[in-house]
């Protein structure tokens, strides 16, 4: 796989300061992307010598420390969307969370790929930034669009329309893939040298693993707050 100079990244990074610029022009408010940009810069860092030390360890208490970490995470941005209703909802957006992703990553390892030994954390912390990252997602979506329409009307008019608009993007994504878009992980796999018509098999699992996720987290946490 071809391996990019650090230095190279600098041509990337000026399309990225353009938009910050444009941003800051129109609206003089650059602040909260520079932030999310500096952010994932020095998260992406620390978290690649994290890893490089946690697949060389290959312990399965360090496995679940982080898998913890991401849920414990990835719940409490989903509530981002709604900041006044986050820390009462937070222990059911974890439960979401943790019931349905953990599940999906079960499943995905242990059943579909056999995954061996069953914490190989170079195959299933990947994978769960991947299902837990959509599971965010989907709670985030669900719950600001909830919370808008009930204050509208009906609860169960509330439900349906948050429930659509959460799985919006997962649904774009199934039409344009293959179409419009060859996405991370079969682009990875082909960069990599292996054969195309594998890597279709691992993106159709991903796929199916991203709807799923989106769809049963976002209704177990409707679920979990609907008396609230």
């Amino acid at each position: 796989m071809h391996i990019i100079p650090i230095s190279n990244l600098v041509f990337i990074a000026l399309p990225a300061l353009l938009v910050l610029a444009i941003l800051w022009r129109w609206s003089h408010s650059a602040g909260k992307s520079l932030y999310a940009l500096a952010r994932m810069v020095i998260q992406l860092c620390l978290i690649g010598y994290a890893l490089s030390y946690i697949f060389e360890t290959k312990h399965p208490a360090l496995v679940f420390g982080v898998l913890s970490i991401m849920m414990l995470a990835s719940s409490w941005i989903a509530l981002g969307s709604v900041p006044e209703k986050r820390t009462r909802l937070y222990f059911k957006a974890l439960l979401a969370t943790f019931v349905v992703n953990s599940s999906l990553l079960a499943l995905i390892t242990q059943r579909v790929l056999s995954v061996s030994p069953w914490f190989a954390p170079n195959i299933v912390i990947p994978l769960a930034g991947m299902v837990f990252a959509v599971g965010m997602n989907g709670i985030s979506l669900f719950a600001e669009r909830y919370f808008v329409e009930l204050e509208r009307g009906a609860e169960n008019e509330a439900r349906n329309i948050a429930y659509r608009a959460t799985l919006i993007p997962i649904t774009n994504s199934l039409f344009a893939v293959g179409l419009v878009s060859l996405p991370g992980m079969m682009t990875g796999q082909i960069l990599s040298g292996v054969s195309p018509l594998i890597a279709v098999r691992y993106q159709i699992m991903i796929m199916l693993m991203f709807f799923a996720s989106s769809g049963l987290t976002s209704a177990l946490f409707y679920q979990l707050i609907r008396k609230d």
